[in-house]
């Protein structure tokens, strides 16, 4: 490995755009508007900011299956890196699904690395390489705590009659993360 170090610039004309915008934010970040959705606005509310949270922790698990998915090494090498971009494949269609929730909702979806970073409940996985154990330990505990919260919210918006989240949550987050705790797990047998 190199030890020259790159030299990187912060000119002042490169913190801002190119083309400057001309209106401040549409809508923050806690903020909601109201859609028709026959929703009363406080479910809708209660339902944004859980699913922000859930958001944030299904980016962290689908970053996590990615970087696992490139730093596997050992005698399963290549049966778990198809698996860790399999399931790195289908978190991806949770975010999207979770964000266009939360947007649906009249929201504002969490989105950059940053703020996930700062809201995320899973805790961060070292920069360096681990064993092929270990990355399944982690994966594991990453779908517990997604799982407890799904649950929890599951109740909730049954509670709250809000049917269009809790469906995606029970028939996409729960199941999806259940089949992949199922197929992970069975490594460690």
């Amino acid at each position: 490995m190199s030890t020259t170090s790159i030299t990187r610039t912060d000119p002042a004309h490169m913190k801002e755009p190119i083309v400057p915008s001309t209106r401040a934010e549409t809508q923050s970040f806690n903020s909601a508007r109201r859609n028709p959705l026959a929703l009363d606005e406080s479910v809708a509310a209660a339902s944004i900011d859980s699913l922000n949270q859930l958001l944030a922790d299904t980016m962290t698990l689908r970053d996590l299956y990615k970087k696992h998915h490139w730093q596997v090494s050992g005698p399963t090498f290549y049966m778990l890196h198809l698996l860790f971009d399999k399931h790195f494949g289908e978190q991806a269609e949770l975010v999207d699904l979770l964000a266009e929730r939360v947007q649906t909702l009249g929201g504002v979806a969490i989105a950059m690395a940053p703020d996930v970073a700062e809201t995320t409940s899973i805790p961060r996985a070292p920069k360096g390489r681990e064993d092929a154990t270990t990355q399944i330990k982690r994966l594991l505990q990453a779908h517990e705590m997604i799982l407890l919260e799904a649950r929890a919210m599951a109740r909730d918006t049954a509670a709250a009659e809000d049917v269009g989240t809790n469906d995606i949550i029970v028939s996409n987050v729960i199941r999806t993360n259940e089949l992949e705790v199922w197929f992970l797990a069975e490594h460690l047998q």
